[in-house]
């Protein structure tokens, strides 16, 4: 099972979300992170992730939760933290749009399933 990383980042009661652009899941949106590489922790994966799919840097806090989906082409945990922009420009790299969302309009998006749950615990639906 990979370990993926996914940033909850909000901004003025926000929380931003990312479409991606290619991939098994184009067109799906997802909090956005990245793959665990060997040896790096999931905040380190997170920050990394953040600078080179947006170019920014990132805060780190807490760990919000775990999520589990065995997708057809390869079974995740997602590993999702709260996050804090601290410096840069969005800049879209990997993704085709990205969204600053209400808390109450993220389950109305076409997410990603694993992101799915994180969405639901974050709205106390779990």
């Amino acid at each position: 099972m990979r370990q993926v990383t996914a940033a909850v980042m909000e901004k003025g009661g926000r929380i931003l979300l990312a479409r991606r652009k290619n991939g098994a899941l184009a067109g799906k949106w997802e909090f956005p992170g990245g793959k665990l590489e060997p040896g790096e922790t999931p905040e380190a994966c997170l920050r990394r992730e953040l600078m080179e799919e947006f170019g920014v840097e990132a805060e780190i806090g807490a760990f919000v939760c775990s999520s589990k989906f065995e997708y057809k082409h390869l079974p995740i945990e997602l590993l999702v933290y709260r996050a804090r922009h601290l410096a840069g420009e969005f800049k879209l790299t990997d993704h085709s749009a990205i969204e600053w969302v209400k808390p109450g309009d993220l389950s109305s998006y076409d997410l990603s399933a694993a992101d799915i749950p994180v969405v639901e615990l974050l709205l106390g639906g779990k």
